[in-house]
């Protein structure tokens, strides 16, 4: 038997979800904003795609660490 559990995510896309190519644009500006306004708007569908883009996700992931470098190095 196969597990298709990963597939069906792949599959389930969220209607908020902006794309990578939004995503990417705004990401700067979500990693700014305070978590608790992220559900907010296009924010909210950045959100979305980042819980399903792990290439986007990744890319956020090293954006809040060069972000947390910086701040450090001040």
């Amino acid at each position: 038997m196969i597990d298709t559990t990963k597939l069906q995510a792949f599959l389930r896309t969220d209607p908020r979800d902006v794309g990578c190519e939004r995503a990417m644009e705004v990401l700067h500006i979500y990693a700014d904003m305070p978590e608790n306004d992220r559900h907010i708007g296009e924010m909210a569908g950045v959100e979305a795609h980042l819980r399903a883009c792990g290439p986007c996700s990744e890319d956020y992931q090293g954006l809040l660490a060069a972000i947390a470098l910086a701040a450090h190095d001040l």
